[in-house]
């Protein structure tokens, strides 16, 4: 895929993951629609980084609000590039507590509903769009790059519910890119490991300390920029289809 002359739109466009996708993607030609909820982060990214660049604020559960900015997305260039970067956390439970109380329902439903139900909504009216693309060469449209985590295999104690989500995440890749072939639009997703982003508040050094001692190679946490990199490469590639990549540096998570 030649992403110079495409659009890009990347939920959770203003921090993290998603903020080191927009800037790659960026500076490597394509146009990017930031999808966020963050409106001082994203406009100041937006103004940051040219005309080429758009934020617009985005509800990934509300179709009226992602179909809005995929028509920004559009207005700069085809849209060929979906990718699903969104972020929250509302804290880990056991399934029962120590104290003998059952994990909350809500908080699980929570998890869900972004990671899970977000990511489809977004990836069902992306392609929907760039199946109206012309094809290229392979009768390629566009791909949809949805963010899973190495949780859904080895989720540890407190995860269930962020690793069922990102669980579902990892099961939608295979069926959704096969569902998707007649409309050339792929799907992957990506599984990281332990990355180094805001959400972390404290620097990057304790972070590294606290987490990054525990990846076999190299002996740290992930930098969003591998994250974004990995994104580029999969967006270029068209024999990338139906699959889940992890980046993690070999972790395996333990129990705790």
């Amino acid at each position: 895929m030649d992403i110079t002359t495409a659009s890009a739109l990347v939920t959770g466009g203003a921090g993290g993951l998603g903020e080191a996708t927009v800037r790659q993607l960026v500076s490597a030609g394509t146009a990017v629609v930031i999808a966020d909820l963050n409106d001082e982060k994203g406009k100041a990214l937006e103004a940051e980084l040219g005309e080429r660049v758009r934020y617009v604020a985005t509800d990934v559960l509300d179709e009226a609000s992602v179909n809005a900015a995929i028509a920004v997305a559009e207005e700069l260039a085809p849209l060929k590039i979906v990718v699903n970067a969104h972020g929250g956390s509302a804290g880990a439970a056991r399934v029962v507590g120590r104290d003998g109380e059952p994990a909350s329902f809500e908080q699980f439903q929570w998890y869900v509903n972004l990671f899970l139900n977000g990511t489809f909504n977004v990836l069902r009216l992306g392609a929907a769009a760039m199946a109206k693309n012309t094809a290229d060469e392979d009768g390629a449209r566009g791909v949809v790059i949805n963010t899973a985590s190495i949780a859904a295999f080895e989720g540890q104690i407190g995860q269930t519910a962020y690793s069922a989500a990102k669980g579902g995440v990892v099961g939608l890749t295979l069926p959704a890119a096969r569902d998707l072939t007649k409309q050339g639009v792929r799907v992957m997703a990506i599984a990281p490991g332990t990355f180094f982003t805001p959400a972390f508040k404290m620097e990057r050094g304790e972070a590294d300390q606290k987490w990054g001692s525990a990846v076999p190679f190299p002996n740290r946490m992930g930098s969003p920029s591998e994250y974004a990199a990995l994104v580029q490469h999969i967006a270029e590639n068209n024999y990338l289809n139906g699959e889940v990549i992890r980046i993690d540096g070999a972790l395996r998570f333990q129990p705790k």
